[in-house]
């Protein structure tokens, strides 16, 4: 047991910690991914949103040190993780600034296994929501750029997926896109040939030199929206 005095020394330490922590949730924490930090715009350059989860994290810095001089790249200051998310802060993510470009990708978290083994969003859900999401980024007059959810490995992965889920889940999202003629940025078919050598083992992420791989994806599909 803790006698009073001891817990009289630890609880100034323990408010310290609480406070921290409950800082670093708070809406406009100081946040602590580079890649969350926020850019200042380069008068007379086109502006790019980057809309993503943790693999868009990984290759955003490269791609805006790619797109110096040509765009002012910004990105969500989160992961932007499954469709409901998307949904639920597309508004705030868009905010009221002209786009140019808007390059943006879903689905790795919505196929995601849970604890009752069904994916996080159903395939017919996560084509319903894309149906709602698209139409309201092309709204905003930027040019869309549909990146394809890049490849789960063989192995086992947790959280659980499933190599096959992404190539159906692609297809669904593809559906939306070719209806709404938004283009689209092949990351799967990109990285597919590569994973060997870019992916980190047994995980869907990607080693440093992956990241700034795809990041060249990503900066030439963008020059090619801009006309650069």
């Amino acid at each position: 047991m803790i006698s009073r005095r001891k817990w009289a020394c630890l609880l100034p330490s323990l408010t310290v910690l609480a406070t921290s922590l409950s800082r670093a949730q708070e809406p406009g924490a100081a946040p602590t991914e580079p890649a969350y930090v926020p850019v200042k715009d380069v008068p007379g350059l086109p502006r790019v949103l980057l809309i993503g989860d943790s693999i868009s994290v990984g290759y955003t810095l490269d791609t805006r040190q790619l797109l110096k001089g040509v765009a002012n790249v910004h990105r969500i200051p989160t992961n932007g993780g499954p469709t409901p998310k998307g949904i639920e802060h597309i508004d705030s993510w868009l905010g009221k600034t002209k786009w140019d470009v808007i390059h943006f990708n879903w689905g790795l978290h919505d196929l995601k296994y849970m604890f009752d083994d069904r994916p996080q969003v159903d395939i017919g859900q996560y084509e319903r929501n894309l149906f709602r999401l698209v139409p309201r980024m092309k709204a905003t007059g930027a040019k869309l750029i549909w990146a394809t959810t890049t490849p789960v490995p063989n192995d086992k992965v947790s959280p659980k997926r499933i190599p096959a889920d992404v190539v159906r889940y692609n297809e669904a999202a593809a559906r939306v896109m070719t209806k709404y003629d938004v283009a689209v940025d092949d990351l799967y078919a990109f990285a597919f040939p590569k994973l060997a050598t870019i992916q980190r083992e047994n995980n869907v992420h990607f080693h440093d030199e992956g990241s700034r791989l795809l990041a060249g994806e990503v900066a030439a599909c963008i020059r090619k929206a801009l006309g650069k």
